[in-house]
This record gives structure tokens, C-alpha cells and sequence, in this order.
């Protein structure tokens, strides 16, 4: 079953706004911004659901040889069975797991670091899963959720990152956030627009940018200008690019929680490196200031998808970029804002 075709079976399911923002339109000098705006996706504030749900899915599908990975199937299968789901996470993307945990009826364990904000540690005990602080970086917390799993005959690991033999699973997430870009074509046809200009993505370890890429790259398409954003202090893709090869980059403390990662994906690298056209990084003011600004126009972010209106003011900005893009006055600009301020509140004082 496509992603979507699952997604749409899901209870309360239905494609998140694009929002218009021609106050930005005028400040970037193009002719239109739009928004896909997640901070309210199946019930939680970001858009990690999408990967987790249809990636969970699958998994105890083949887990229990079900023929078809819907809901009702895998609940069904799951009902007295002792499987439970781990998951590594800088935020949301356990609480994605554990929320899908709780639809199927399946136990979960959820891995983070200390640095994530309390609102996300409240939020994955929240929906019941059991969770575990691992001093250490987000590759460390990755690396002690796959060691657990591995000693658990019942685990299922759900990883939003993939490595040499762990591919599968990552990769049916990737197939779940194609929904919100086909979500976004039917929008965007709908609003006469042919396709957009100018697409920024922000990047953690990378999988989500690898659904967009693959959109936008898809049967030779076009597809516009493709731009990746991360912080400043956990640039992975950008080091990696940079070295022509996948390299770590140490990360360090940012509001851009969900996006603190120092290692790309391997099976999103090259898709990434050949599928880009940049990468840029923000730093926490800015991406502060753009979650601020957005709110003031309406538009429900958090840092991390705010860090996508950052990377857009900074390349338009600066002499010399908006014409090496070939970026016209009337220009379509997509921002996809991966987060509502729920998931990831800026800390007081930053705005």
C-alpha cells in the first residue's frame, strides 16, 4: 500500500495547510511564499508521525506475515504479543513512535539525549512509553537504541537513520514523508502554481530531505532549486558535502533540537549529494528571530522548521546568490516548516 493510501486510513488524518505569506513574498523580493506549515500532523506538532506510523507499519507487517500493513491488521496481530518498539530521538521523532506505540497497542522504548528540551521529554512519557536519558551525543543515543534492540528478541527498531545493514526500516519512513509532498503538489496545483521555484528543507540526519530530493528529482523532473539548511553547530551535511564524503561533525548545543545531528544518513548521502543544489547553515538567533516572524504572520513553527525562512533570508539576502540560482522576481519559494513551537519551544528569552 502507497504511504499515503495508509496515511489516509489513519484516524483523523488530512493534509496540513500551505500557507500564502505574501509579507514575506515582498521581503524576499519573489512572488510568492508558501508555508507547508506541520505543527499540527495526526494529532502531534510535527511531521515525524508520517515516517514512524507507515514505517512502524510495515515492520510488524513482516514481523507477523500479515499480507497487507494496515492499521487494523497490525493492531490485531499485535494484541497479545510482547513486541515492543525502540527508538532513538532528538525529540520528535520518538514521540512519533511512541504515539503510533500506543495506536497499535504495542509496548515502546524511547532513547534521547540530555540536551532535548523537557516539553519533549514530558511529551514521549506522555504517550506512554517507557523513556531512557543516555548521556552522550545523538549518535550515541542511536548507537544504545540499536545495541538494546539487537539484545531483545520482541524489539522492532524504528530509526529515522540508516547504516550499513540497518536500511530497510529507514528507508519505509522515507516513503512515509513522500505524503506530505504529494500533499503539497495537490496544493499547489490548486493554487495554479506549476511547481515551486525554490525549495528549502532543513536537514537532521537527513531523511526527510532524501523524500523531498527524490520528489523533486523523480523521472528526471526538474524540480526547481533545492536547498538544505542545519545549524550552525551540527552541520553534518554541509562538512560531508564539503569533504566529498560522509564525514561526523560534532554537534553541539542548538534550539534546533530536532535537527541536531551529526551524521547524515547513509542511505540519504547520496541522494543528497547528488540531488542538492546547497546547503547553508543558520545559527540560533536566526532561526529564533524566524520563528518569531512567522508567528507574527500567522504561521505556527518551531526553530527547526523557522530555520527554513533563516536560510531563505540569508541566501536572497546576500549579493550575488539570488542570480548563481537563477532566481527570478516572480519566483515560487516552498518553505517546509517540519514543526509547530509545541514540539520544540524556543527557550525563553531567545525572542
Amino acid at each position: 500500500m502507497p504511504a499515503i493510501d495508509f496515511h489516509r486510513t489513519l484516524p483523523g488524518y488530512q493534509p496540513t495547510p500551505l500557507r500564502d505569506v505574501p509579507a514575506l513574498a515582498a521581503e524576499l523580493g519573489v512572488g510568492r511564499v508558501l508555508v507547508k506549515e506541520e505543527s499540527s500532523r495526526l494529532g502531534l506538532p510535527s511531521f515525524k508521525v508520517l515516517g514512524a506510523s507507515y514505517a512502524t507499519a510495515r515492520a510488524l507487517a513482516e514481523r507477523f506475515g500479515l499480507p497487507a500493513a494496515t492499521l487494523d491488521t497490525v493492531r490485531s496481530a499485535v494484541r497479545g504479543s510482547t513486541v515492543r518498539l525502540y527508538a532513538a530521538t532528538d525529540g520528535n521523532h520518538g514521540r512519533a513512535v511512541a504515539h503510533v506505540a500506543g495506536l497499535v497497542g504495542a509496548a515502546a522504548t524511547i532513547y534521547y539525549p540530555p540536551g532535548i528540551t523537557e516539553a519533549a521529554k514530558k511529551a514521549i512519557g506522555a504517550e506512554g512509553a517507557q523513556a531512557v536519558e543516555v548521556d552522550g551525543t545523538y549518535d550515541d543515543v542511536v548507537a544504545r537504541a540499536a545495541a538494546d534492540a539487537d539484545a531483545d528478541p520482541d524489539a522492532v527498531l524504528v530509526q529515522d537513520t540508516s547504516w550499513p545493514g540497518y536500511t530497510e526500516v529507514p528507508q519505509w519512513i522515507v516513503d512515509g514523508y513522500a505524503t506530505l509532498c504529494l500533499e503539497t503538489d495537490d496544493q499547489l496545483a490548486a493554487l495554479g502554481v506549476a511547481g515551486p521555484d525554490l525549495v528549502i528543507v532543513p536537514v537532521g540526519v537527513g531523511s526527510f530531505a532524501q523524500a523531498v530530493v527524490s520528489h523533486y528529482r523523480s523521472s528526471g523532473a526538474d524540480g526547481g532549486t533545492l536547498l538544505a539548511v542545519e545549524p550552525d553547530r551540527a552541520a553534518g551535511l554541509v562538512a560531508s558535502l564539503r569533504a566529498g564524503k560522509p564525514v561526523t561533525a560534532p554537534p553541539g548545543e542548538t534550539i534546533m533540537t530536532g535537527l541536531n545531528c551529526g551524521t547524515v544518513s547513509a542511505l540519504a548521502w547520496p541522494v543528497l549529494r547528488d540531488g542538492l543544489d546547497g546547503a547553508v547553515t543558520v545559527s540560533d538567533d536566526q532561526a529564533a528571530a524566524a520563528v518569531d516572524d512567522l508567528a507574527r504572520l500567522g504561521v505556527d513553527s518551531g526553530p527547526c522548521g523557522a530555520a527554513t525562512l533563516a536560510a531563505a533570508r540569508l541566501v536572497l539576502g546576500r549579493s550575488g546568490w539570488r542570480e548563481a540560482i537563477g532566481l527570478r522576481s516572480d519566483a515560487v519559494v516552498l518553505l517546509l516548516s517540519t514543526e509547530g513551537r509545541a514540539a520544540n519551544p524556543v527557550p525563553e528569552g531567545r525572542v
